[in-house]
């Protein structure tokens, strides 16, 4: 009997759907909070805006933007690959492959490189999308790809790792990871130094690999598993480990954030903070998105500067960081953005129809998105004015979407009753139909 609910529980988890939804009926124990009235303090444009076929098809995919030479590749979870024209949005080329996308693509002057669900790993020409090679492997691939010099790296949903020859498609070497009886449906993208790959693998550990051999240089636990069920146990790393010098900082679900020695693999230090959809880094500072969907701004140290509460449940996106702001994705289409010294919402942007999985894509001065739909747009912002002295609350001042220091304490009684949605940016827009959990997936 245990066994076949781990495996149907295995089976929920792996498809990206919500298990609590399906045990519980449709109402979702966790709805998103509602969007307040917010007065803009900067101005943001979509430059353009295009449909990409079918986008991911309402599941939580990795398939995100890249940038080379002034065009923007993308594919859809049909077997689309466009190259477009970065500035105007203007289609290049478009090529039909028929290949379930799942992950990528990964970019450099030659080459477009993506997985499939069914584990095709493909390299096509950046020219014109011609096709230049194509192996199977054992697993589907979420991860995007990575180009390292002459080598392809790609990080399987079953903790494997593999090299290829990116001229050919030879193999070059392989690393296998066994995985725990449940995992979250999701793969960490490889970093990759000059000699090193890094890699979040499930059970809460983080692996360094010879880039050239694939042999482990050391493996370190930033979470143990522990709890009594395997559900509780889950302790993986889908969130993408960055590298900031000689330091790894890497958060896992239902765990910690920690920096570990890019080295010995030794952690500095570490800290309670569940998270999966990513972290970013920049002039010394970390910016997290919890697994409740709370933005985080801490130290190298981990020291929490702030933390904005307003979009909780949200189902935010990893965040990208734009000169003073950060900005995330949401499960309803819409673009936040905070000012990145103090965490206040500034504005906020309706891109897509449909939630918005993908981490945000930075190119100089645009923020590039990528809508479950197939919506692909490029946007501007201009930047915030410099915080204001925070004021001494009075005792009934309403609930603002300002964020509270780290260590404030939680004083707010029951919400008020919030204002309708902001008017949406786009002059039109389609029939939203949500999925019953609030997951915007398709099980």
């Amino acid at each position: 009997m245990r066994t076949g609910l781990l495996t149907i529980l295995s089976a929920l988890l792996l498809s990206g759907c919500g298990i609590m939804s399906w045990f519980g009926g449709e109402e979702d124990p966790r709805p998103p909070t509602e969007l307040k009235e917010l007065k803009p303090e900067i101005t943001v444009t979509i430059l353009w805006s295009r449909e990409i076929g079918v986008g991911t098809d309402g599941r939580r995919l990795n398939l995100i933007p890249a940038l080379h030479g002034g065009r923007l590749y993308v594919a859809d979870a049909e077997g689309r690959i466009l190259a477009l024209d970065a500035a105007t949005g203007k289609v290049l080329w478009e090529q039909e492959t028929g290949l379930p996308f799942s992950g990528g693509p990964a970019v450099d002057a030659e080459h477009i490189i993506l997985g499939s669900s069914d584990g095709d790993l493909v390299a096509r020409s950046a020219r014109d999308g011609a096709e230049r090679w194509h192996t199977r492997l054992g697993s589907e691939i979420l991860s995007v790809p990575r180009i390292a010099g002459s080598s392809v790296l790609v990080h399987t949903l079953d903790d494997s790792v593999y090299a290829f020859k990116l001229g050919s498609g030879d193999q070059i070497w392989k690393y296998s990871h066994p995985a725990p009886v449940l995992t979250l449906r999701g793969s960490s993208i490889p970093a990759v130094t000059d000699d090193s790959v890094i890699v979040g693998i499930s059970g809460g550990k983080l692996v360094n690999l010879e880039l050239q051999s694939g042999v482990p240089r050391w493996e370190t636990t930033v979470t143990p598993p522990h709890g009594r069920s395997e559900l509780a146990r889950i302790a993986d790393i889908d969130a993408d480990p960055i590298i900031v010098e000689d330091t790894v900082y890497v958060a896992t679900y239902n765990g910690d954030l920690a920096a570990i020695d890019l080295t010995t693999g030794a952690v500095h230090w570490r800290r309670r903070l569940s998270a999966h959809a990513g972290l970013a880094a920049s002039a010394g500072m970390l910016y997290i998105t919890d697994s409740d969907d709370l933005i985080r701004a801490a130290t190298a140290a981990g020291t929490d500067i702030w933390k904005q509460e307003a979009l909780k449940y949200r189902r935010l996106t990893a965040p990208a960081v734009l000169g003073n702001l950060v900005a995330v994705g949401d499960i309803e289409g819409y673009v936040h953005w905070l000012d990145r010294r103090d965490g206040r919402l500034v504005a906020q942007t309706e891109v897509a129809d449909e939630p918005i999985t993908g981490r945000p894509r930075v190119a100089g001065s645009k923020l590039y998105v990528y809508g479950n739909d197939g919506t692909l747009a490029a946007l501007s912002a201009g930047s915030p004015p410099p915080p204001k002295p925070k004021p001494t609350p009075k005792p009934d001042a309403a609930d603002t979407p300002t964020a509270r220091p780290a260590d404030a304490p939680d004083t707010k009684g029951s919400p008020p009753v919030p204002p309708p949605k902001p008017e949406p940016a786009r002059s039109s827009r389609r029939q939203r139909h949500p999925h019953p959990s609030g997951h915007g997936c398709r099980c």
